[in-house]
């Protein structure tokens, strides 16, 4: 005999004699069986709204013939904890069919992206999401302390009003004082390894004052995010840094493959489309707009949205992989702050990391020297007044260093293969949405 607490997922009488009862703990259902000996408990369950929270206790039984879709235990004692209302904005089981049971059956009801939205604690009821973000708990944005704390790293929390934009450029939010919300930690990590800390990671909110919704959605198209943010020192070359982050993904990935399987497969159940579908789309893009494309632009221009998805379609292509690096970036469309190439000043130290085709994690060697640090500033229009403290922090000292920052939400989208951003963060906000 157990007791379990459990929400309704459905409620179906049988006559007068059963009821039977499916209920729901985050993934996972079993059915409970109410029986006309019980009294009334039979009336009173099959009056129960869906979603409502029950204490159920009862007799774990073996059935003559297995139930498919979940457990079986007899109802003793049944009570409602909290009772649900009896029409609900959108039903679980039409909000959890995938886009091909959509396709293969247009009589389903199709739960659109503003309806979820508008009712998201509902929505993030279903096992897919359930899924991702058990998922997002558990790999390395998952547990970057317990991943990068045994390799010499340490946690830091750094302001998020800060004096001036961390990033430049005009996607920064700033407040009624003279103060703005932080578009990163990225000067703030730097002062750490000034102050010694040698490696550090911090995972907090991201602000970003976009003005714009397209297509990609990516991280820059959210207005806050969770950012995992870290920065080394390193001996000889900046590609230590680069192989640390590597690293970090590889064991991400490898850790979330090995050990959630039941978690990937219920994220992945609502992909807009299977790994074949994908492939034979790449195949079919590759043959209407060929790899050629990518040679229009000059050596040291950068390349837009859509020549990166089609560069990851290539690299997929032609290597079977989905997650890459491209290093040494032109020093033209990077930060201040980034550490010209020593040999050709048109390049950087600069590297992004790609996810099919989309970054999801951009870095570089930073500038460690302050007189370099402020001609840098000088040559891209920074004013760094408001930040002298900033660049103080390299007078006392200053061990060469990089770094990167990673889009937790973008991470776990092209992970999963998710087809909008939203379904890997848990409340969005975006230029159009501060609710709920």
């Amino acid at each position: 005999m157990v007791w379990v607490r459990a929400r309704v997922a459905t409620s179906r009488k049988q006559g007068k004699a059963l009821c039977f009862l499916q209920l729901r703990q985050s993934m996972h259902t079993a059915q409970a069986v109410v029986f006309a000996k019980e009294g009334e408990l039979v009336g009173f369950a099959a009056t129960l709204p869906r979603e409502s929270v029950v204490d159920v206790f009862g007799e774990v039984t073996l059935p003559a013939e297995a139930v498919a879709s979940c457990s079986q235990s007899a109802v003793r004692r049944l009570y409602c904890v909290s009772r649900a209302m009896p029409e609900l904005p959108l039903q679980l089981e039409d909000a959890a069919r995938s886009d091909e049971q959509l396709a293969a059956d247009p009589s389903l009801t199709r739960v659109n992206q503003d309806v979820r939205l508008n009712h998201r604690v509902i929505d993030l009821r279903t096992a897919a999401n359930q899924g991702i973000f058990r998922l997002q708990t558990r790999g390395a944005p998952l547990g970057p302390a317990r991943l990068l704390s045994p390799l010499g790293f340490t946690e830091i929390h750094s302001p998020k009003m800060i004096g001036t934009a961390s990033e430049g450029g005009a996607d920064v939010f700033r407040v009624e004082r003279d103060a703005y919300l932080a578009q990163s930690p990225q000067l703030y990590k730097q002062m750490a390894l000034m102050a010694d800390l040698d490696r550090v990671f911090e995972v907090a909110p991201v602000f970003r004052s976009e003005n714009s919704l397209t297509h990609r959605h990516g991280t820059e198209h959210m207005t806050e995010f969770v950012g995992l943010d870290m920065e080394m020192t390193f001996f000889e070359h900046y590609h230590e840094v680069l192989d640390m982050l590597d690293r970090t993904f590889c064991a991400v990935f490898d850790g979330l493959n090995q050990s959630h399987q039941e978690e990937l497969a219920a994220a992945r159940f609502t992909r807009s489309e299977t790994d074949e579908r994908a492939r034979a789309r790449i195949r079919e893009r590759l043959d209407a707009r060929g790899p050629e494309s990518l040679a229009e632009h000059a050596d040291t221009e950068d390349m837009g949205t859509e020549d990166e998805k089609l560069l990851g379609e290539i690299v997929a292509e032609l290597h079977g992989q989905d997650y890459y690096i491209i290093d040494k970036f032109p020093a033209a469309v990077r930060p201040f702050y980034t550490m010209p190439d020593p040999t050709d000043p048109r390049w950087s130290n600069s590297y992004d990391i790609f996810i099919r085709g989309e970054e999801v994690t951009s870095g570089a060697q930073r500038v460690h020297d302050p007189q370099m640090l402020l001609d840098c500033a000088k040559e891209k229009g920074v004013d760094l007044s408001p930040i002298y403290s900033y660049v103080d922090s390299f007078k006392y000292g200053a061990m060469p260093h990089a770094g990167g920052g990673i889009g937790l939400e973008r991470v776990v989208m092209l992970f999963l293969g998710l087809p909008n951003i939203r379904k890997s963060s848990m409340f969005p906000r975006d230029p159009k949405r501060l609710n709920p």
